[in-house]
């Protein structure tokens, strides 16, 4: 009977064996297991919101960069079209600069063709003068005077 008592003894200590673990290892046992896996399910979670917080980072990141490129190509339109209404500013200025100094050139050329009249009418005044002394000086002849109104003329 030492088989059977041993067997049974063996028995009755593999079953308090098992009610021990299951009444006080296997519950730590399981919260920790459902522990762990609640914890790599919520790194599974956190990986796949990872995931798409960067896809959606991405797509800002690309509207972001698009929007920038516009408002670059916007500033250098602007800039293109200011240089544009500078450089025609300046020709604006320049061409008026320019008329004015035209009309003063012009108006300097008036008073000097004036000047110029005036000096001419008082030389042909003087040689009028002098054409009559010299025709009243010789005797009033019709071909002689008209000899000298000829050379009068010929010196005008």
């Amino acid at each position: 009977m030492d088989i059977n008592l041993t067997l049974f003894a063996q028995a009755i200590t593999f079953a308090a064996f098992i009610w021990f673990t299951a009444k006080f290892v296997w519950p730590p046992l399981m919260r920790a297991v459902e522990a762990r896996q609640k914890q790599i399910a919520d790194g599974l979670a956190a990986g796949e919101r990872g995931k798409q917080n960067l896809e959606q980072a991405a797509k800002r990141t690309e509207e972001i960069l698009r929007d920038a490129r516009q408002k670059a190509q916007e500033v250098l339109a602007q800039a293109d079209k200011r240089a544009a209404e500078i450089v025609e500013e300046a020709k604006a200025a320049a061409k008026a600069q320019g008329e004015q100094l035209v009309a003063g050139a012009k108006a300097d050329i008036d008073q000097e063709v004036f000047r110029a009249k005036e000096a001419l009418r008082a030389q042909v005044a003087a040689l009028a003068v002098a054409g009559a002394e010299k025709i009243l000086r010789r005797e009033v002849d019709a071909k002689t005077h008209a000899e000298l109104l000829r050379a009068v003329e010929a010196e005008l």
